[in-house]
């Protein structure tokens, strides 16, 4: 179903896109320089946002603000962290002063050769003392258990418990990394950061953005979107996760992350952003500029999904006809499917426009929050 919704959707794209290039080639057309101004609504579904120094100041401090919570909550379960036994792995148990018990096969084996395996039923066996249920249990319990259990046969024990292999859990790693491999839990935590680092870091074609962590919980199969690039760029602790058994970390291709750009410029193009992002400045640049025998530099325009439910565009102006004000482009970041549309037509033709493509965004921005649901 998502798949279909997103074909839909990027049909409306190009349609729209397409339909927006032929309203750039009527003759004598432009924008009224006294279409820029404080931020202004065309109707109760579209705002019209001038793009400024104060706008770009308060965009960024927005993606610049990460919540601390769940770096402090990482770190106390990091430090609170022991490593419980699960069926597979290798207990190496040691009774000093008892060779006979410590290594019964032999001094010139390994542990994980001569170790106690768990097995199925989560338990092991060692002599004198029986089955000895382990599963789910930390090495400092099990230790007590075979001390306590042991002490009717030898007389005050001295016991240490160890893993001797990690057998029994592991997490997956999948998607655009450079290596998709598994990844042990051992008795040193493992986080997310850890994991994507042990298979090779992320590939080029990676969505750093938007990484995926399924985990089963009591309550079900739980999904969580994380961003890589805040914490591997920014420092930002927050966007990491302390993982467990069977958690599944899933890295998509940055296909999806899309920019078009139309309308009065050299060659129209659908772009791709990557890990550092788009800005206007780029994605004009890279369709050659804006077409200067017929664009009107006053008329640069970004349309993107609003993200408030009662309304379905929001549209940034940029007034680049002053060549001060080309140097807001370099700093404004574009988001996945914007559309930067440079403009000839006169103000009250765009406005025309906007109100006759709302019916068009509104089905193709309910179809994309339908499959993201």
């Amino acid at each position: 179903m998502k798949n279909i919704t997103t074909r839909i959707g990027h049909s409306l794209v190009f349609f729209i896109l397409t339909w927006l290039c032929g309203c750039t080639i009527i003759p004598g057309a432009h924008i009224s320089s006294g279409f820029l101004g404080e931020s202004r609504s065309n109707s109760n579904n579209i705002d019209i946002i001038p793009i400024s120094s104060q706008l770009i100041v308060e965009l960024n401090s927005n993606q610049l603000l990460p919540d601390n919570t769940p770096a402090i909550d990482l770190q106390k379960k990091y430090d609170n962290y022991s490593y419980k036994v699960g069926i597979g792995d290798v207990l190496n148990i040691t009774v000093w002063d008892h060779p006979e018990l410590t290594i019964p096969a032999g001094q010139f084996r390994s542990a994980g050769e001569t170790g106690n395996v768990v097995h199925p039923d989560g338990t092991i066996f060692y002599p004198y003392v029986g089955k000895v249920d382990v599963i789910g249990k930390p090495v400092t319990e099990i230790r007590s258990l075979i001390t306590e259990n042991l002490g009717r046969f030898i007389e005050a024990p001295q016991i240490d418990v160890s893993v001797a292999a990690f057998r029994s859990q592991r997490v997956f790693v999948s998607g655009a990394v450079v290596q998709p491999s598994t990844v042990p839990i051992t008795n040193v935590p493992l986080t997310l950061l850890d994991a994507l680092n042990a298979c090779g870091g992320m590939s080029p074609d990676a969505d750093w953005r938007s990484v995926v962590i399924t985990r089963d919980t009591p309550q079900g199969t739980v999904k969580e979107v994380v961003d890589i690039y805040a914490l591997y760029q920014q420092g930002d602790m927050s966007q990491n996760r302390l993982l467990g058994g069977n958690d599944v970390i899933h890295v998509p291709r940055n296909d999806g992350l899309k920019v078009f750009v139309m309308g009065d410029v050299v060659k129209a193009s659908t772009q791709r952003m990557d890990r550092s992002g788009l800005t206007l400045a780029e994605a004009l640049n890279n369709s050659g500029g804006i077409d200067e025998s017929s664009a009107n530099a006053s008329g640069i325009f970004v349309l993107r999904a609003s993200p408030e439910q009662d309304k379905v565009v929001d549209v940034f102006q940029l007034d680049a006809s002053m060549g001060s004000m080309l140097i807001l482009s370099t700093q404004f970041q574009l988001q996945p499917m914007d559309i930067v549309y440079v403009t000839s037509a006169p103000l009250a033709r765009w406005n025309k426009i906007i109100q006759q493509l709302l019916p068009s965004f509104t089905s193709f921005y309910q179809l994309e929050r339908a499959a993201a649901e």
